[in-house]
């Protein structure tokens, strides 16, 4: 049985609110098999989703049971099959830099140091 892949993936707790995952589908953040996708795509048994979440981390997973009701979290991993990379270590996650919260925005200089760090200047 299909299941809408927005509402699928809120059932297994990948989103907090249905709304978020439907802006997700609709922003590209949500692949079927390899292609972006609408929310009212259906997924099935057998299909791969593909979420890109905060700080670029991709989740891959594999459907094993399609729920359209939300499940609590022993429920919810039972319903897929985790094929996701291994985070990044935490030494590349501080490495990175980083504006200090409530500072404000970037000054000119410094907007032109991250482009030149990012290789865009």
């Amino acid at each position: 049985m299909a299941v809408r892949v927005d509402a699928w993936t809120w059932s297994v707790r990948l989103f907090p609110s249905r709304t978020k995952a439907a802006a997700a589908c609709r922003g590209g953040h949500v692949k079927v098999n390899g292609d972006a996708v609408p929310p009212s795509k259906g997924v099935v048994p057998g299909d791969r989703v593909q979420v890109t979440g905060t700080l670029g981390r991709i989740r891959v997973l594999e459907v094993v049971r399609t729920v359209n009701k939300r499940v609590g979290a022993p429920v919810a991993v039972t319903c897929y099959i985790d094929h996701s990379p291994p985070p990044p270590p935490r030494e590349v996650l501080a490495s990175q830099p980083r504006r200090d919260r409530g500072a404000g925005r970037p000054t000119k200089r410094e907007r032109r140091e991250t482009d030149r760090l990012q290789g865009r200047g």
